[in-house]
């Protein structure tokens, strides 16, 4: 009998497709993105020397897909995974899984911490089978109060807001609090306008991608228009107007008269708002997820994958 592949991500264990993967997403490419930053704000003191490759492809071709993993100082690895749902056995079996392999693979202690966003108040966090029992250590993030963090962040001078900082401004949309979600990522977009000169426009579009992907998750229609209007006026968004404008222009030369190219103009804005949110839909679903921000700074990048999709 010939050897198959086995693949642990089965289909109930898979994220799932569209906007409900977007969560997931967003929070990889944050500890991507800020490291050592996320570690410390998340309260573990240690410094990570580097970010280890997820995918673990092992002879008897059996794939494991962590999300996160850190190199730490202190010789262990930092295991971490993103839930967006209340924990289950069957979650906490294959972090177990996933946590022995990588210790079995770099011959090192390894931790495995789970960030959930879930409203659930009382999580699980160990399974006791025969006579091991299994624990996770887990971080709730709707014991954070986003009201707060993000009122400490309206308040701070822009210039001493530092990356340590702005990471609970992009996990915000995920924490507790009385405000609503639109409430929330329209605050974190005018302070992140604000920190425009402390941060690189580079770094600024990032963050501003990240919000970007909570809302298309979070919001409905109607929210998600005014959400547009806003990120019009960010770094992100002039990246979007400047598709507009060719867009615009193509239009505008088919219709062939000054007043069509007004109208090809504002075709274009909304035809390259709709195509930046399709790319990160489909992204999403093909669990793309190192693309999703990539986008947002490379734009001759973006423009190949618009044609590669068709979009």
């Amino acid at each position: 009998m010939p050897l198959e592949t086995e693949v642990i991500l089965q289909d109930k264990h898979k994220r799932k497709d569209g906007p409900a993967q977007a969560e997931d997403l967003a929070l990889k490419s944050a500890a991507a993105y800020f490291g050592d930053e996320l570690i410390h704000w998340l309260g573990i003191r240690e410094r990570a020397l580097r970010s280890a490759p997820t995918e673990m492809v092992e002879l008897k071709t059996r794939h494991m897909y962590e999300d996160f993993l850190y190199e730490m100082e202190n010789g262990m690895y930092y295991h971490f995974e993103f839930e967006s749902d209340s924990i289950s056995e069957d979650d906490l079996k294959r972090f177990r899984e996933y946590e022995a392999s990588t210790s079995r693979i770099y011959n090192a202690p390894v931790v495995t911490f789970v960030i959930c966003s879930s409203g659930v108040k009382k999580l699980r966090d160990s399974i006791t089978e025969g006579i091991n029992t299994y624990r996770v250590q887990l971080i709730r993030l709707k014991d954070e109060n986003a009201d707060k963090e993000l009122e400490y962040l309206s308040q701070n001078p822009k210039e001493t807001l530092t990356r340590e900082d702005i990471i609970p401004l992009l996990f915000s949309p995920l924490m507790g609090g009385r405000s609503k979600q639109k409430e929330r990522i329209l605050q974190c977009m005018e302070i992140l306008k604000r920190a425009e000169t402390t941060f690189s426009k580079k770094e600024i579009r990032k963050m501003e991608a990240i919000l970007y992907i909570f809302a298309v998750k979070f919001l409905n229609d109607n929210e998600l228009e005014s959400i547009k209007e806003a990120v019009a006026m960010t770094k992100l968004g002039q990246m979007i107007w400047n598709d507009a404008l060719e867009k615009g222009r193509e239009e505008g030369e088919k219709i062939g008269m000054k007043r069509g190219e007004q109208i090809g103009l504002e075709r274009g804005s909304e035809q390259a708002s709709e195509r930046y949110s399709q790319l990160i839909l489909i992204l999403s679903k093909e669990n793309k997820n190192d693309l999703i921000i990539k986008i947002a700074s490379d734009p001759e990048y973006r423009e190949a994958l618009y044609r590669q999709y068709g979009i």
